[in-house]
C-alpha cells in the first residue's frame, strides 16, 4: 500500500512545512505501508490545477495511481486529491481542511479546482473511485474555511464518508495524532477490502 501526501499551497519545502514530514516519518515505520510519497510541488503558491494534477499523476505516481494508493490531502491538497479521485480508482482518501468553493478568494478562483471555472464536482465518481473509504478532518475554529464547507463535501460524497470535527486545530498547521489515526483507519479499511477481493 502506498500513501501520497499532498500539501496545501504556500509550502516551498514540504518536508519542513506543517505536519507533512512528520506524518511521512510516522508512516514509514508502519509495516503495512510499502511507500510514502512526499515531494515539493510545482507552482507551490498558486497551486494551479493545470500544474498539480499532471505532476501528481505523472511525476509523483509514475502514471500508476491505483487501488493500492491512499491520498492524504491538506487544504489545496485535499481539493487536488478529490479531483484526482474523480478519474482514478484509489484505496481511499484522507481530506484535511477541505472545501468545495473558492470562498471568494481570487487566488483560489484562478487555481482551477472549483466550479464554475473548474467544472462541477463529480461527487458520485469520488465516492465510487474511493469505494467510499474517506475520512475528513476539520476544525471548527479554522480561520480560512468555515465548517459548512467540509460538511457539504461529506454530505455530497455520502456513503461511508466520515467527517471528524475537531475544535482547536485551526487550519491544521501542526502535527496531531488525529491525522495519523485517520490515515491508519483508511489504511485498515483498504487492506480489509483488498483481502475480501481474493
Amino acid at each position: 500500500m502506498r500513501v501520497l501526501i499532498l500539501p496545501g499551497n504556500g509550502c516551498s519545502n514540504v518536508h519542513s512545512s506543517n505536519w507533512y514530514g512528520w506524518l511521512e516519518k510516522q508512516l514509514v515505520k508502519d509495516a503495512r505501508v510499502d511507500q510514502v510519497i512526499l515531494k515539493n510541488m510545482p507552482d507551490p503558491y498558486r497551486a494551479r490545477r493545470s500544474k498539480w494534477v499532471p505532476f501528481i499523476i505523472d511525476e509523483l505516481m509514475g502514471g500508476d495511481i491505483n487501488t493500492k494508493t491512499i491520498i492524504v490531502g491538506h487544504s489545496s491538497g485535499a481539493e487536488a486529491a478529490m479531483r484526482v479521485c474523480e478519474d482514478r480508482k484509489l484505496a481511499g482518501l484522507v481530506l484535511v481542511s477541505a472545501c468545495h468553493t473558492d470562498l471568494g478568494e481570487p487566488n483560489e478562483t484562478s487555481s482551477g479546482w472549483y466550479p464554475p471555472s473548474g467544472g462541477p464536482w463529480k461527487w458520485q465518481a469520488i465516492r465510487e473511485n474511493s469505494n467510499g473509504n474517506i475520512i475528513m478532518l476539520h476544525s471548527t475554529d479554522d480561520p480560512f474555511i468555515p465548517i459548512d464547507e467540509p460538511r457539504h463535501v461529506a454530505s455530497s460524497i455520502g456513503c461511508n464518508t466520515v467527517l471528524r470535527e475537531l475544535h482547536d486545530k485551526s487550519h491544521f498547521f501542526h502535527p496531531c495524532s488525529e491525522i495519523t489515526q485517520a490515515v491508519i483507519d483508511v489504511l485498515e479499511v483498504a487492506l480489509a477490502d483488498s483481502c475480501d477481493a481474493f
